[in-house]
């Protein structure tokens, strides 16, 4: 079915070299034109062949003025019976026009001399826009408007409108795409047989119809991307991404890595101490990790659960497991609150066993810092946990064998590189990523096809279900009320503010200003203080006032998002909660809930809302379960956003929907097996098509 191009050689060539923005150009583009398709990703000829229409217009035919229906555009061919600029009600550009059925009015509020110039008395033109009833009969608002003479022809193709920048006309870019269709060769790699199967067309008719449809095929067709061109687009992209994911998946496990045998010394030891039993899931999922640590490849095992499953437990079995074979194993988060947590935690864990955790932070002082860095240099101590402080040069770690990442996500790919390069050479530490943003299953099945997955899908018991409450923010007094009698009858709350410094723009209550306000309002409670600005012995300090009870309110920025975990905490008021995203949302609520009592999520919104705000409270209000709400998050976010692709170095899908395509992702995995074994050079022209070199980051 797939037959190596003649001359080839089967072996593995090298990864094609990063694109670059090539500001010099090239023939026909200048380094001035060249600059603003670099913007909007196009830095060679094979890249305007890619950049598809956003959508089209229908200018194979013309509609006389008189059978124009509101609400759709049209085009219509007109002469101009007058031509003025009037100055009242404001300055704008006026013209009366006719055709054999009627007259229209062309008004443009903003418009140039030349426009002037094309709207003299007498000029035939052909306007393309909506007409609308306007108060001096019908009128079209800024139409687009193309001289033309007498019996002139129309085009053959609907017209396609193009993704672009500012200084880069549509005219502009239809002819740039225009030349690099003439001027260069698309390659279809699949064979006629399959594509018979598949019941589409060879990639290069299918560009050439998404570029230039035929007046038969319908406009709103093209647009919903179900025509069978787009499928094959959608195929070509779908099968470049999982082929870079199966060649990363193949290169982590032809490394090496120290295989840690579960010896069980150890982890026994801590389970029987700890004053609880694992959850079936996290038992299940240690399992998974443990097998994997015995192995003599490295594991890129993605560990994802609900706030409040149990991962850190988890997390510290796998690193014991590290340590009873005498290697070394680092916990590294991406906020110094979380990673604080984490150490507190695992110290109370491990102290009793006899087993030192290092502190890593950018905060600690100089001295204790480096004795830190000496003893994990001399490997005396197994454990540490930190910051990106841990992947800092000076950091030495000579036995490490297990590199933990809370928050994966959070990181970006050459922090997770770092961490990864601390390991003993010729040896790949066994990675262990950490996320409580749950990831559908179909996005787990595409964008991390080259981890293997653990989930927890189940609580541990005890965990008392949180209640979500809307309520407008001229109520705020109420909730304020409500506050003060949760704090008196023993409980503590969070109150969470989006930003720190006043924005006109976006009118925030800051958390200075909410700090400084329920101080005066609460006068016989005790008010706390965290966000980002504060130095970090201020934020230790204020977090552990707050888990000792001596603080009943804190008020707080995100720091607070994960992490944090206050058991006698009973109720989060989020202000401003429209202005939050979903996982975000659904992660603070997760600070409470955490203890025995009844625990209340307020979420403060103000109006009016806007449709994704609106979609966002709904969701948060209606699930608690965070794999519903990861699903809905990704139908309001889209898949790149969703997990932070651009942070990832994961190669963006710009034509295809993981959740509508779910089928072309199971073909193109398929695909992407047989093309890698039969024809590696095949799969080489894939990937250069659609990622260049960015596929490379996926070793991430």
């Amino acid at each position: 079915m797939l037959v190596e191009p003649a001359g080839t050689s089967p072996a593995e060539p090298a990864p094609p070299s990063p694109k670059k923005p090539a500001v010099r150009g090239w023939p026909g583009v200048g380094p001035q034109l060249a600059e603003r398709l670099a913007k909007i990703d196009i830095f060679a000829p094979s890249d305007l062949i890619l950049h598809l229409p956003l959508r089209y217009e229908d200018e194979t035919r013309l509609t006389m003025l008189a059978d124009a229906r509101a609400g759709v555009h049209v085009q219509c061919e007109v002469e101009v019976l007058s031509s003025e600029v009037t100055l009242r009600p404001r300055r704008q550009l006026v013209a009366r026009a006719c055709d054999a059925s009627g007259e229209v009015m062309l008004r443009f509020v903003h418009f140039y001399p030349n426009q002037q110039k094309q709207l003299a008395v007498g000029a035939r033109l052909r306007i393309f826009g909506e007409v609308r009833d306007g108060f001096f009969g019908a009128e079209m608002i800024h139409p687009r408007v193309k001289p033309v003479s007498a019996g002139e022809s129309l085009p053959e193709s609907l017209t396609p409108v193009y993704p672009t920048t500012a200084g880069l006309a549509q005219s502009a870019l239809r002819k740039l795409i225009g030349g690099a269709l003439r001027h260069n060769t698309v390659n279809d790699e699949l064979s006629p047989v399959l594509r018979q199967r598949l019941n589409m067309p060879t990639l290069p008719e299918a560009l050439r119809l998404l570029h230039a449809p035929p007046p038969s095929v319908s406009a709103l067709d093209m647009e919903d991307r179900g025509h069978p061109a787009w499928q094959r687009i959608k195929l070509d992209e779908l099968l470049a991404q999982q082929i870079s994911l199966r060649r990363a998946y193949a290169a982590r496990r032809a490394k090496n890595a120290r295989s840690l045998p579960h010896r069980q010394r150890l982890t026994r030891e801590l389970l029987a101490q700890l004053p609880f039993a694992l959850t079936g899931a996290q038992s299940r999922a240690f399992a998974e990790i443990s097998r994997d640590l015995a192995s003599d490849h490295p594991m890129q095992r993605l560990l994802q659960g609900d706030v409040g499953s149990g991962k850190t437990c988890v997390a510290a079995l796998a690193m014991l497991q590290a340590a009873e074979n005498g290697r070394q194993a680092v916990l590294m988060a991406p906020t110094e609150i979380l990673a604080e947590q984490h150490y507190r935690k695992l110290t109370d864990w491990l102290r009793p066993m006899g087993i030192e955790v290092a502190w890593l932070s950018g905060s600690r002082k100089k001295k204790e810092r480096e004795a830190t860095m000496a003893r994990l240099a001399s490997g005396e101590i197994l454990l540490a946990v930190g910051t990106h402080a841990l992947i800092e040069d000076p950091v030495v770690l000579p036995r490490l064998a297990l590199a933990v990442v809370d928050e994966q996500h959070r990181f970006g790919v050459r922090q997770r590189l770092a961490l990864r390069e601390k390991g003993v050479a010729g040896e790949s530490p066994h990675m262990l990523m950490m996320s409580a943003t749950p990831i559908p299953r179909t996005l787990a099945m595409s964008y991390y096809a080259d981890l293997d997955v653990s989930v927890l899908d189940e609580l541990p018991p005890g965990r008392t279900p949180i209640v979500t409450k809307l309520i407008k923010d001229e109520r705020r007094d109420e909730v304020v009320q409500r506050v003060r009698e949760a704090c008196l009858k023993g409980r503590q709350a969070y109150w969470v503010c989006p930003l720190i410094e006043e924005s006109e723009a976006l009118q925030l209550k800051t958390a200075q200003e909410t700090y400084e306000t329920l101080s005066a309002e609460l006068p016989d409670l005790a008010i706390g203080l965290v966000h980002g600005r504060l130095k970090n012995d201020e934020k230790s300090a204020t977090m552990a006032a707050f888990v000792a009870g001596q603080i009943q309110v804190l008020v707080a920025t995100t720091v607070i998002e994960v992490g944090v975990d206050v058991p006698n905490a009973s109720l989060m008021v989020i202000e401003h909660a429209e202005r939050f995203g979903l996982a975000q949302l659904h992660q603070l609520r997760g600070r409470v809930g955490r203890g025995v009592h009844e625990s209340v999520c307020i979420l403060l919104f103000a109006q009016p809302l806007s449709q994704t705000g609106r979609e966002r409270l709904k969701a948060i209000y209606e699930h608690t379960d965070g794999f519903i709400i990861a699903r809905e998050d990704l139908r309001i976010r889209g898949p790149g956003e969703f997990i932070g692709a651009r942070q990832s170095g994961v190669p963006l899908l710009r034509y295809a929907d993981l959740e509508e395509d779910a089928g072309l992702v199971d073909i193109a995995r398929g695909l992407a097996e047989e093309i890698l074994h039969d024809a590696p050079r095949v799969a080489d022209a894939i990937t250069a098509r659609w990622f260049g070199g960015r596929a490379a980051l996926l070793k991430a």
